[in-house]
């Protein structure tokens, strides 16, 4: 679905999870963007163009209609108010709380403890070896998907497909790029049946299938 538009660019990593939330949200919206890849391991992320995009030297940065945004969630919440429809968050308080808690405990929890950064200064720092990086990796994201389906469960309404209903959302794409990465690190996800049929839900749909890391174009074989 990425297409050249003049307007709108995403700087992006293909295996960026919070890029990867970004492009599901572009996607869902229907908006044609042009993906500049920007390649986390090499540490383009630190050159001095890059960050004066981004002073953290994160991904993505999406530059739209003259202005520069950081920040997935922000990203996507902006995506969702000025382009309404369809809706990435409930019409209700209370489901939009919901929605944007679930995606919380995966973006603010989850996430920052297992990205590239840490688990580069993991060896760095403190000698772990790629052993013990994928150990970190596996229990922090157990724990967290555990209690992230606990959570998810608790809601007293409908159960659709989706993570809040019947059509995907900001949850949703939150939801798929954890899972993906979890399964490259093979975390058990036995526990969590309710999240892998959500994912494999998702996975059917187009704004998802053309946002995963594999169709990117600076995806690596």
């Amino acid at each position: 679905m990425a297409q050249l538009d003049s307007s709108r660019w995403l700087y992006s990593y293909w295996r960026s999870s919070a890029a990867f939330r970004v492009r599901i949200a572009l996607n869902l919206k229907g908006l044609a963007y042009d993906c500049v890849p920007v390649h986390l391991a090499r540490g383009e992320q630190r050159g001095d163009t890059h960050l004066r995009r981004s002073p953290q030297g994160l991904v993505p940065v999406l530059e739209d209609d003259g202005m520069t945004l950081t920040q997935s969630l922000a990203i996507i919440e902006y995506l969702d108010e000025v382009h309404t429809a369809p809706p990435l968050l409930p019409s209700d308080p209370a489901g939009r709380a919901r929605v944007r808690a679930l995606s919380q405990a995966i973006a603010c929890d989850m996430h920052p403890l297992t990205n590239l950064r840490v688990l580069r200064k993991l060896k760095a720092d403190f000698g772990a070896d790629d052993a013990a990086c994928a150990r970190w990796y596996r229990d922090w994201v157990e724990q967290g998907l555990r209690a992230w389906q606990e959570q998810w469960r608790a809601w007293p309404g409908p159960v659709g497909p989706y993570v809040h209903g019947t059509a995907p959302g900001m949850a949703d794409c939150c939801l798929v790029p954890q899972i993906y990465n979890a399964q490259r690190y093979a975390c058990d996800l036995d526990a969590t049946p309710d999240l892998v049929r959500m994912f494999d839900a998702c996975m059917q749909h187009p704004a998802f299938a053309d946002a995963h890391p594999s169709r990117q174009p600076d995806a690596v074989p």
